[in-house]
């Protein structure tokens, strides 16, 4: 009788399935599902689970990022799995085999180190799991599927830009001392981003216009592994003590994250920056976290990169959700993000240069921060 019944049950489950099929085709990571356009919940969404890793809860804007793409795949009836590994990439490496192990349908990474996640990408490709690399690219590996992130050497170029802009450097006559701070060495992010402002600073650093008087320029000098403002700080520190004797001031600090100038900020708060007789230099920055923006409001850090990362959230929902139905993502670049082994097709959204002049207009107006917050 249980086997009759047993019978029956598996019957009729075939018999649902067969009627809901569609054109079946396969998606770039190999997962097989039903053609559908559909935004909505539907039964290819039902019981597919999205393993979402982020490299740190430091930062405010990975948080930002993690509970968007859980709320997005929710709203399509996906269920998720959001870990955060606090910048070790060993635990990083675990979290993305355990979700491979437990079968989810799909991985979105973050990662902490490009270059960490070559034998779980081959992984989750055997067991036909897509990986789509999310802000920052996995490299060496032909089974990562798509890449989503920011033009990353235009953010690069627009801080170079403003800094170009601010001092008015095309029409100086005079030099101005600036000092570099670039990202982490194992962040693709961070080598794109220098190389796009070098382009536009560079010619003046040759030209004397611009000054680096620790000498130090080139990316491996200038670098701060995992993004770390406190080494930023202590950097920064150790370049006023044994460059800028009394008279000689910093006009420009290039730096490629809010994290590394809030730590650059109290590194020359410390020794009178701020004060009428030694003004803020020139500080940039890139994310756009609240509490910069205080910072910017104050008159202390001078300008920030806004990253709209709900776009790039939203942007990585419909990327999931195409592949998972055996649709082609889209794209709109196919040619620039080489991670050593193949061009990974890429969806670059736009960054926006933000200082005190528009950032009501760009965070507060747009919701994506709160003016109350910046009161607090």
């Amino acid at each position: 009788m249980k086997k009759k019944l047993m019978a029956m049950l598996l019957s009729m489950t075939l018999l649902g399935s067969l009627g809901g099929c569609g054109v079946t085709t396969t998606a770039p990571g190999g997962a097989d599902d039903k053609n559908s356009s559909s935004a909505t919940s539907d039964s290819n969404t039902s019981g597919k689970t999205i393993g979402i890793l982020m490299p740190t809860k430091s930062s405010e804007r990975w948080i930002k990022d993690g509970d968007d793409m859980v709320k997005g795949l929710k709203d399509l009836g996906y269920k998720t799995d959001l870990q955060y590994a606090e910048d070790v990439v060993e635990t990083q490496v675990s979290q993305a085999e355990n979700l491979i192990t437990k079968g989810v349908s799909a991985l979105v990474i973050a990662n902490i180190d490009g270059e960490s996640l070559t034998d779980v990408c081959a992984k989750a490709k055997a067991a036909n799991i897509p990986v789509i690399a999310y802000d920052r690219l996995i490299k060496n590996t032909a089974d990562v599927d798509y890449y989503i992130s920011f033009d990353n050497k235009l953010v690069g170029t627009q801080i170079g830009q403003y800094i170009e802009k601010k001092l008015d450097l095309k029409n100086a006559t005079k030099s101005f001392n600036i000092e570099l701070f670039a990202g982490s060495p194992d962040d693709n992010n961070a080598h794109m981003l220098y190389d796009g402002a070098m382009e536009v600073l560079k010619p003046y650093i040759d030209s004397k216009k611009l000054v680096v008087a620790s000498g130090q320029t080139k990316f491996d000098e200038v670098c701060t592994l995992r993004w770390d403002g406190a080494l930023a700080q202590n950097r920064m520190e150790n370049i006023l003590t044994a460059n800028y004797s009394k008279g000689k001031k910093v006009d420009a600090v290039f730096s490629s994250y809010d994290g590394l100038s809030r730590g650059i900020v109290e590194a020359l708060r410390s020794v009178g920056y701020g004060s009428a007789d030694l003004p803020w230099p020139v500080i940039t920055g890139q994310d756009a976290e609240t509490a910069t923006v205080k910072s910017i409001v104050k008159g202390e850090q001078t300008q920030t990169i806004f990253k709209d990362t709900r776009k790039l959230s939203a942007q990585a929902v419909k990327t999931v959700d195409a592949v998972l139905k055996g649709q082609k993502a889209e794209v709109n670049d196919e040619k620039t993000y080489n991670n050593g082994v193949k061009v990974v097709p890429s969806y670059l959204c736009t960054p926006v240069s933000v200082d005190k002049d528009n950032y009501k207009k760009e965070l507060i107006d747009s919701g994506y921060i709160k003016e109350a917050d910046l009161n607090k």
